[in-house]
């Protein structure tokens, strides 16, 4: 009948802003499911690290789906999400960054396979940050969710650029347009 149940047993329609945010994570681990076996077949050794992010995306969708309002202290309890995975992601940008070339110019998502999937799998994470930004705004949702995909977005810039440098791949830089 166009509606569905939170953890919490609340019954929301499905264009709920709550499974909007819930759809656009869904989404993004399966782009990064995808970025990570265009990883694998390379050898990156990062892909342990995106089948993490994966794991945590779950426990995203678990806080996600646990409105604030209608949770009891039993359902916070469960899928309260900490500082600790955002901290985490903080920590693999700095050391990707360290072994890359400073940007000179815009890039556009290219660098072969591995790379465009983790560009692309990073425009689905800002679509999914922008989904849950609202929710945390509302006190629907812990702030360190939008955190940790605000960080998410970087980690896989980053990475995406890396995947290239280590398969020697060119970055295609924006070249704007002769009018």
């Amino acid at each position: 009948k166009g509606f569905s149940s939170t953890f919490t047993g609340e019954r929301r329609p499905k264009g709920d802003r709550i499974f909007e945010a819930l759809g656009a994570t869904d989404e993004l681990s399966s782009a990064i499911g995808l970025a990570g076996e265009f990883s694998s077949e390379k050898g990156h050794t990062f892909v342990d690290q995106l089948h993490k992010v994966q794991c945590m995306l779950q426990d995203v969708g678990s806080n996600l789906a646990t409105p604030l309002s209608s949770a009891r202290e039993a359902h916070r309890k469960r899928t309260s999400f900490s500082e600790k995975p955002v901290l985490e992601l903080e920590q693999w940008i700095d050391s990707y960054s360290e072994q890359l070339p400073p940007l000179g110019a815009f890039i556009l998502p290219s660098g072969g396979r591995s790379s465009a999937a983790l560009h692309f799998s990073r425009a689905v994470c800002r679509r999914a940050e922008r989904c849950v930004v609202p929710l945390v705004q509302a006190g629907e949702a812990d702030p360190n969710v939008a955190k940790y995909l605000n960080r998410l977005s970087d980690y896989l810039f980053v990475l995406a650029r890396y995947a290239a440098m280590k398969e020697g791949k060119e970055e295609k830089i924006y070249i704007k347009p002769e009018p």
